[in-house]
């Protein structure tokens, strides 16, 4: 029997991806992280199927409910919200199948900075102004960051951040890359993109804190910092100049 990590994507039911639903629709057992998950996604499972939300559960409840259902000889979906690559919380969950002599596998799903920038419309790498997109957290109650991956070493770089789990940490972001990215730099916070109630707030390094605030935003969105939000006149990729060439599209004699 198999278990199957699958990534459920940012909200919406119809950006899971085909394998991932058709493995949810293929299993006796699915468990989901209920609190970011839509039942929508999981009404994929067949019917008779034992649906489980997993939010009110450790990790050892988890697994013995994981457990019990192989020895059954039951396949279980297991859904994480966006990509579980991305603070998915699946490595602890694979380690544990491996000491049980689980099988499993993983599907990805579509993360919420993609699912961010295709709401606005917005490509996250640039010609001459970002090349680089970083994906990264701050440290609250959650665990620390490791040596070197402090923010405000991160911010020396320029890229365009994707900053997950840290709304309520504005305050601390705005210190970390006002000195490296200037009072103006745009900011967008996108929460729970691509649910029905979702909210895109536009701002500034210096103003976005105090715009957030009035609005109650606690938890479930993503903080997108970066010049790529303000450009206009940058240059065209060289990728379909009629100048550049290659093997697919060489020179015409």
């Amino acid at each position: 029997m198999t278990v199957h990590f699958v990534g459920a994507g940012p909200g919406a039911h119809d950006l899971i991806t085909i394998r991932g639903r058709d493995i949810i629709s293929q299993c006796e057992v699915c468990l989901y992280a209920g609190s970011l998950v839509p039942k929508e996604v999981v009404s994929y499972a067949p019917l008779g199927a034992l649906v489980i939300n997993t939010a009110p559960m450790n990790l050892d409840e988890i697994i013995k409910e994981i457990n019990k259902a192989t020895n059954e000889g039951k396949d279980v979906s297991r859904v994480h919200s966006g990509d579980p690559s991305i603070y998915g919380a699946i490595a602890e969950q694979m380690r544990c199948l491996d000491e049980l002599d689980i099988k499993y596998t993983v599907t990805p799903g579509v993360s919420a900075y993609a699912a961010a920038a295709a709401e606005l419309k917005q490509e996250l790498t640039l010609p001459d102004i970002s090349q680089t997109i970083i994906a990264t957290r701050t440290a609250m109650h959650s665990s620390e960051m490791p040596v070197g991956e402090e923010l405000k070493n991160i911010a020396k770089i320029g890229a365009t951040l994707a900053i997950h789990l840290s709304i309520r940490n504005l305050k601390f972001i705005q210190d970390a890359l006002i000195p490296f990215y200037g009072q103006d730099c745009p900011v967008v916070v996108a929460y729970r993109v691509s649910w029905p109630d979702q909210q895109f707030i536009h701002g500034t390094l210096s103003d976005i804190r105090k715009k957030v605030k009035g609005t109650k935003i606690s938890r479930t969105a993503l903080i997108l910092v970066g010049r790529v939000f303000e450009a206009k006149d940058f240059r065209d990729s060289v990728l379909y100049n009629p100048k550049h060439f290659h093997i697919l599209r060489p020179k015409k004699k």
